[in-house]
């Protein structure tokens, strides 16, 4: 991985950016792409549409979207503790105890807690916390002390940045979807400077806002766009590690290069040009079997307009919805191999309408 690139990934990681609350990322992205681009837009949500050839009649979206899940103050007691509600799908369980940044007039630290474990009820100790549960500690000591430093609507990220692990292995906060819109960067880039692009077809890398609470700037970038075709870039649930049962989940093992989805959410022609390309260019890559909606931007791609040939594409990712999400390098680097040799199979000719072809 380029130096340049690598500082790219670190970067977005360490910014915090819940639904609603991309632009510290979006300005990042912007800075980054705008070297490989010919045109870069952003929208009133926040999308950030960086575009090759965006006048050309045949037009692909490639969709990251920048925000994680965190959490929200909603309510500051008398004695100074924070409340808060969840952006997107947290679990209760894996707040407590942990150190947070509460994201207001200035970064103010904070730690999550509950009841002490040895004043719980035996029938307290046995449940999994909820959120409700649970509240934040800035060492203020009143309301008034806690008021001088956040507000209700403040947002909050766990402190958790880019760490390297063993081998190719990358831990940080939020890389469900920082990983997603490094992809689409680093396709832009590779599609400016080593592949051949068609004259006439476009590529727009959206990074997309919202996804976490109901992929809204997919849809809207989309009708914008209007692109015959999409491919959203999103992590998929690894089921390499203990007590899961593959028999339940299927297998995606990190290492093993990006998922491609199959289903009714994924165009077959789609899916048959992304198998093709994978298998022509020696890249690893693993199936995975969605029969109904995926839950990421690709289901909103879809129904664009008066449709869209999609489809996804997935990094196996270990810890989902947690502070220390786990994924390989070498999974994101054959993603984005994937992806721009896609974009340079597709010509203003490309038919994807599905047919006994690709039953």
């Amino acid at each position: 991985m380029l130096e340049s690139s690598l500082k790219f990934l670190k970067d977005i990681c360490k910014v915090p950016s819940p639904s609603g609350y991309e632009q510290r990322l979006a300005q990042i992205y912007r800075d980054y792409v705008q070297p490989f681009a010919d045109s870069i837009s952003t929208d009133v949500h926040g999308n950030v549409v960086a575009a090759i050839n965006p006048d050309a009649a045949m037009k692909i979206m490639l969709a990251g979207h920048m925000d994680e899940i965190g959490f929200m103050i909603h309510y500051i007691d008398e004695m100074g503790f924070v409340f808060f509600s969840s952006i997107g799908g947290n679990d209760g369980a894996v707040p407590v105890g942990q150190r947070v940044w509460l994201h207001g007039r200035s970064q103010i630290p904070g730690v999550i807690g509950q009841k002490a474990m040895h004043l719980m009820s035996a029938e307290e100790s046995g449940k999994k916390p909820l959120l409700s549960d649970l509240w934040i500690d800035i060492g203020a000591r009143s309301k008034a002390e806690a008021e001088e430093l956040v507000a209700v609507g403040d947002v909050i990220t766990f402190q958790h940045d880019y760490q390297q692990l063993a081998g190719d292995r990358i831990a940080a906060r939020g890389l469900d979807n920082k990983a997603g819109v490094f992809i689409i960067a680093e396709t832009l880039r590779l599609l400016r400077t080593k592949f051949s692009l068609n004259a006439n077809v476009g590529v727009f890398a959206v990074a997309t806002v919202q996804e976490e609470i109901g992929s809204r700037g997919a849809q809207t970038a989309a009708f914008q766009v209007c692109p015959t075709t999409g491919i959203a870039v999103d992590m998929e649930q690894a089921v390499d590690y203990p007590l899961i049962r593959k028999q339940e989940f299927g297998q995606r093992d990190l290492g093993s290069g990006p998922t491609i989805s199959r289903g009714a959410n994924t165009n077959p022609v789609v899916y048959r040009m992304l198998i093709d390309a994978a298998r022509r260019e020696d890249i690893p890559y693993q199936v995975t079997a969605i029969p109904g909606t995926a839950p990421t931007d690709e289901n909103k791609m879809q129904v664009n307009q008066a449709g869209m040939a999609t489809g996804l594409i997935g990094v196996p990712m270990r810890y989902m919805h947690t502070p220390s999400e786990v994924v390989s390098t070498h999974d994101l680097e054959m993603c984005i191999k994937l992806l721009a040799t896609y974009c340079s199979d597709v010509t203003e000719l490309t038919d994807f309408t599905p047919s006994l072809r690709d039953w």
